[in-house]
């Protein structure tokens, strides 16, 4: 096989199976329903990993810069830190392809620096190695992923109560939050054509929920807003 060929061969089977590489590339059925799902859902999944990298970094450089979390829910943070760890060393644990659950990994992360202190990151740390080791067993981590999912919609809906209390979204990050919507709602599709786990696709079903109404409520308190001076003028009429 050519330098080229085995190049093309190599980039071709990270969104393909060997299958649908033998559809496309000797068969020539470009066409073929399943082969085409199963690419575009490979291919999104990477890509969603690709854009994790920097999905919560606008939150993080706001916070830090600022020097204040002012509107942001501290139960938000802890459960979703809570829940993106039980979606890491649940699929992990499952052996799903790290296409299907990489960007949670690198989220994690990203959330730990919001939550920065160096003895919870500490401690956190050690507990997650120890969780993705051959000791925890795969039943328990069934049910911290299970657990995870209420906990998970609750802290954003405990978010989107700060957010109407304030009649603010604060310190949050607008782009941050559009991106974590656009992620777990391209995530309902990769997870179905990837891992088919139940789970997994009521996690993101969920959370693509709560991120859009988190970014509905961006526009609902913009600063001048019309519903925002809709609103208002209601209550003074109330008022009066």
């Amino acid at each position: 096989m050519y330098p080229f060929t085995e190049l093309l061969h190599r980039v071709a089977l990270l969104v393909l199976t060997p299958k649908c590489y033998e559809v496309f590339f000797y068969d020539l059925d470009f066409f073929n329903g399943t082969c085409i799902r199963s690419a575009l859902s490979k291919g999104l999944g990477f890509g969603i990993v690709g854009g994790s990298l920097l999905v919560k970094l606008p939150q993080v450089i706001k916070v830090w810069h600022s020097k204040s979390a002012v509107g942001i829910s501290l139960v938000n943070v802890c459960m979703d830190l809570f829940a993106v760890t039980a979606n890491v060393v649940y699929s992990y644990s499952s052996q799903f392809p790290f296409s299907s659950w990489g960007d949670s990994l690198f989220i994690l992360f990203q959330t730990l620096l919001i939550r920065a202190a160096s003895a919870f990151a500490f401690i956190y740390c050690s507990l997650l190695f120890f969780l993705v080791s051959d000791i925890v067993p795969n039943s328990f981590l069934w049910n911290a992923q299970f657990i995870s999912i209420p906990l998970m919609f609750y802290g954003k809906m405990t978010q989107c109560y700060v957010n109407q209390q304030n009649k603010s979204t604060g310190q949050l990050s607008m782009a941050t939050c559009i991106l974590l919507f656009l992620g777990s709602s391209v995530r309902v599709f990769t997870s179905i054509q990837e891992t088919g786990d139940s789970l997994l696709i009521w996690s993101f079903a969920l959370a693509s929920l709560a991120n859009f109404v988190i970014v509905t409520q961006f526009y609902l308190y913009k600063s001048g807003s019309p519903i925002t001076r809709k609103l208002f003028l209601f209550k003074e009429n109330l008022k009066n």
